[in-house]
């Protein structure tokens, strides 16, 4: 199981990524963009995801992912179950949202091609 702690130390190590408590939810953010809000219980965590495909990725893994609320739909976001997911995937997760929000130049440098 991941825990806050845990994106929290990942997101500390992307260039650019800040945290916020924001109405009792931890965010992760790049500039202004969230890139991973936290539910106020920490039992979902939602993240940065392409809108074309994120119900092939919903489909793949119903007991793991979810749709956003009505409100974020028309965002690139996607939701999970933070009890089901694990370190790597949280990981990967987590690090394509960031990537998402920083400039090319940047994820090159940090990711590679």
């Amino acid at each position: 199981m991941v825990t806050v702690a845990d994106v929290r130390a990942l997101a500390h190590t992307l260039p650019r990524s800040s945290e916020h408590l924001i109405r009792d939810r931890v965010k992760f953010r790049v500039g202004s963009l969230v890139y991973v809000a936290f539910s106020r219980d920490e039992a979902s965590m939602g993240f940065g995801y392409p809108k074309e495909e994120r119900d092939a990725l919903i489909a793949a893994e119903p007991g793991l992912f979810c749709l956003p609320g009505a409100s974020d739909l028309r965002f690139n976001w996607v939701c999970c179950h933070v009890a089901r997911l694990d370190q790597q995937h949280m990981t990967e997760l987590v690090t394509e949202a960031w990537r998402m929000c920083v400039p090319k130049f940047l994820a090159r440098q940090r990711l590679g091609r």
